[in-house]
């Protein structure tokens, strides 16, 4: 009796612990998506484009 709860038993326990496991991960890659060249970027790469042009 004892033995046919033990393997769906098992299962859940085991989905459960990824669950917990999946939803306690600290990361998050969307927060450190680089989105394109920030400031600095575009303050030093304008300045050599406008000197190109004149």
């Amino acid at each position: 009796m004892l033995n046919l709860f033990r393997q769906p038993l098992s299962f859940v326990a085991t989905k459960w612990q990824t669950l917990i496991r999946v939803a306690g991960d600290p990361y998050r890659p969307e927060l450190h998506y680089m989105r394109g060249p920030g400031p600095k970027w575009r303050a030093k790469y304008q300045a050599s484009r406008l000197n190109r042009s004149l």
